[in-house]
């Protein structure tokens, strides 16, 4: 009996033996896993600017987000909360539209800011310009080749020579 007692301790210290190692392997694997997540979202996290506070639409608030894509194009979000119902505006408007300033000193339409009822809105899209300033301003119709004079929304510059 004595025998056989000893030989399940060997076992079963064998046992616990692959145990540890496979722990220490899997601690290994996880650790490397974690430390690329890690370095890979430095490396792709997307810059996150706030728009100032409007004089239009005082609760109006929000933020972009910019974000190079791997063939090397800007992503744009933008996201806004409390904004004033687009038909309330002085004098009467149909749409919030965003601009897009470049690095390049030009002003480009990047599409209409999808509102929610809960007067929220977004915007995604895509261009192959570096965005320096992001701004919302309410127009009569979204294809505008330039801004109308009631912006609703700003960024400060965002982009510059020191920030790359």
């Amino acid at each position: 009996m004595h025998l056989y007692t000893v030989k399940i301790l060997s076992q079963l210290k064998s046992i616990i033996m692959k145990a540890t190692r496979l722990n220490q392997l899997t601690k290994g694997v996880f650790l490397s896993i974690l430390m690329t997540l890690l370095v890979f979202s430095f490396t792709s996290s997307a810059q996150k600017i706030p728009f100032l506070t409007s004089t239009i639409t005082p609760a109006a608030q929000g933020y972009v987000k910019v974000k190079q894509d791997s063939n090397k194009n800007y992503v744009v979000k933008i996201h806004i909360s409390d904004l004033a119902e687009i038909e309330r505006m002085q004098p009467t408007k149909k749409t919030y539209v965003a601009w897009m300033v470049t690095d390049r000193d030009v002003t480009k339409n990047i599409g209409r800011v999808s509102i929610s009822k809960n007067l929220t809105g977004y915007l995604e899209t895509l261009s192959s310009f570096k965005p320096i300033k992001i701004f919302i301003t309410a127009e009569v119709d979204e294809s505008v080749p330039y801004p109308g004079e009631q912006v609703v929304l700003t960024t400060d510059t965002f982009y510059n020579e020191s920030s790359e």
